[in-house]
């Protein structure tokens, strides 16, 4: 059985479907689906700009949306922890600084992982996970940072200086200004459209991350 999660209340009332604007833009799909959309700020603007009558509505295709990323698996994890802490900046890119550390566990992209010193990571981030309560759940993943278009940041350039980190102290520093970077560029550029309604996680017993 999976667990249904609420992301609105009934009284809630937003100003169009816009939920907040920064850090990250949220704004609350009006056609269904059941994930998070992440769309480039300008597809938004000018999707946005077509009017409520000319947007997709509950009987649309994903066909008539602009390009977009659909945020499943991991990805739903990811977002969804980020969404909970909305109003919260600083905890935020604590949020993502932790997908940072756990997608560096997850693809073990420094030989220094392969040593006792994957204690030190792992305790960290259990730490913070327990913390700010976040868990990615369900089947094993390959992916927890949100996807970017190759044209605003290269995940290969970033892999490059995490791979050539000689210690944990420059690893936990490459890690952390990538994330930054990453989350500044997903505040500038990107708008995540919520399910309208509840969103359906699987429960687990155990996480995977």
């Amino acid at each position: 059985m999976g667990e249904v999660i609420q992301l609105f209340g009934e009284t809630d009332k937003y100003l169009d479907n816009v939920i907040i604007y920064r850090p990250f833009e949220f704004r609350r799909a009006d056609w269904e689906t059941g994930h998070f959309i992440q769309m480039q700020r300008v597809h938004s603007v000018q999707f946005e700009a077509a009017g409520p009558k000319k947007r997709p509505r509950e009987d649309a295709k994903k066909a008539h949306l602009p390009p977009h990323f659909e945020l499943t698996g991991g990805l739903f994890n990811t977002i969804l922890s980020l969404f909970s802490h909305r109003e919260d900046e600083e905890a935020m890119r604590e949020i993502y600084y932790l997908t940072g550390l756990t997608d560096c566990i997850i693809n073990q992209v420094n030989p220094v992982l392969r040593t006792d010193l994957l204690r030190d990571i792992y305790r960290r981030i259990f730490k913070m996970k327990e913390r700010l309560r976040v868990s990615w759940y369900g089947r094993p993943i390959d992916k927890v940072l949100l996807p970017l278009d190759e044209s605003l940041f290269s995940f290969a350039l970033y892999r490059e200086n995490l791979s050539s980190a000689q210690t944990m102290k420059e690893l936990y520093a490459a890690i952390k200004k990538g994330t930054d970077e990453m989350f500044d560029i997903l505040s500038a550029n990107y708008v995540f459209y919520c399910p309208s309604g509840g969103v359906n996680r699987q429960s687990s017993k155990r996480p995977s991350a």
